[in-house]
């Protein structure tokens, strides 16, 4: 072969290495971004949460004002939650305060009025309905990490992953357990109870 055409055809080999780098590279900031976006729907739907947090405390207290112990276990993992940085710290602390607020819930077994007032009920709902869309923004999540980290470890695209330094996304392990002690059923409290009331602290 003439030195010319091996040179035209070496050219043409780097040629289509080089499309073909720019289009793997292309892909994985393409699927960083997609984890990146989805990330970015759990952490407003964790804001969400942590916003509500205090407005129920505040309504359990003035009935269980006692109950500093507990109220300060939310205090803590709340404050753990927003200041997670992470997946993994964000999904401990997420766990923690699911855990917290099962204890919030377990006081208000005992005040039958405060399970059957307004904005007991609102907040109860409103965080029921966080903690879904939480369950299905981390599933939602979880699938563009296992697509992103599933590109970055199979080859051809390996290459391109470790020649930029694409580092692996962290899966979001959300304690199912603890979620489900949250989510507890309380019975509407009968029309005309037996027991004397219990008017909110002052």
């Amino acid at each position: 072969m003439p030195p010319l055409q091996l040179s035209l055809v070496l050219v043409s080999a780097l040629f289509v290495v080089v499309i073909v780098a720019f289009s793997l590279y292309n892909g994985l900031i393409r699927s960083q971004k997609r984890v990146q976006e989805a990330w970015s729907g759990i952490d407003v739907h964790f804001r969400r949460r942590a916003s509500l947090v205090p407005n129920l405390v505040e309504v359990v207290k003035g009935y269980a004002a006692h109950e500093r112990e507990v109220f300060q276990d939310v205090a803590s993992a709340r404050g753990a939650l927003q200041q997670a940085s992470g997946a993994g710290q964000a999904a401990n602390a997420n766990n923690m305060l699911s855990q917290a607020l099962a204890r919030i819930f377990a006081v208000v077994e005992n005040y039958p009025q405060l399970r059957g007032s307004e904005n007991f009920m609102s907040l109860r709902a409103d965080l029921n309905d966080v903690e879904d869309k939480i369950a299905f923004a981390r599933q939602f999540y979880n699938r563009n990490v296992l697509d992103y980290n599933t590109r970055i470890e199979t080859y051809p695209t390996a290459f391109v992953a470790n020649l930029f330094s694409f580092a692996s996304a962290e899966f979001f392990e959300a304690d199912d357990e603890g979620r489900a002690e949250v989510r507890v059923s309380f019975a509407q409290p009968p029309a005309r109870s037996k027991e004397p009331a219990v008017p909110p602290a002052t």
